[in-house]
Formats: C-alpha cells, structure tokens, sequence
C-alpha cells in the first residue's frame, strides 16, 4: 500500500523518509517529491510498504506526529487524476475535426478577371 506523507520539512530526503517510516515495517520504496527545476522539495512524498496493515500501523502512528516542527500529515495514497495538464506537453488537446477553409469570394475575382481580359 502506498501511503502520502504531507507537510514534510523541506531538509527531509528519501533516505531520511524512510527511515522514519522503517519503524513500522517493510518499506519498498520512500519518495520525496522534488521540483524538478530546482530540486528543492516539495514539501510531500509518498511510502509503499510491503503490506497494508504495516501501512496502516504507519498511517495511524504518523499522522498529526511532529517531525522538525512541522506536523504531518498522513494517509493512504489516492490515484492521481487527470488534471487535463501533461508535465511534458503541457495541456492535453482533443483531437478535433480538420476544418476546410472556405474559400474567399475575392480571391475568385481576379482570376476570373484575368480570364475575361485574356
């Protein structure tokens, strides 16, 4: 289960993410959201333990508990929605229907001049 840990110090990296969290079981991954420009983080991240109860041991023991001043907060991860944003593309286009341009009456006119002068 993957748990979302809010309101992290901003000094908290992976490493120190899940050794905090080690202490209430098998942690496969500890991931410190960081932007991705400056590296700073920002200021959540997310834990996957190994199974669920240790998770929610995890949840029910580190939610609303200080760590360097900040009080977390600490729940179980939910999917991420689709915001209609892309990190890469920036946002998502629907694919519309290619549209004809329809032609200017005015740009008929001089060949059909040219034609009469012909």
């Amino acid at each position: 289960m993957k748990v979302y840990v809010g309101n992290l110090p901003f000094s908290i990296r992976n490493d120190k993410l899940k050794e905090i969290f080690s202490e209430f079981g098998e942690v496969t991954e500890a991931v410190v959201i960081t932007d991705r420009y400056s590296g700073r983080s920002k200021g959540f991240g997310f834990v996957t333990f190994a199974n669920d109860d240790d998770a929610k041991k995890a949840i029910d023991g580190m939610d609303g508990k200080e760590v360097e001043g900040r009080s977390l907060k600490v729940n179980e991860a939910k999917p991420r929605e689709d915001s209609g944003f892309r990190r890469d593309d920036g946002p998502v286009k629907q694919a519309d229907e290619p549209k004809e341009e329809p032609e200017a009456e005015e740009s008929k006119k001089p060949a059909e001049d040219l034609k009469k002068a012909a």
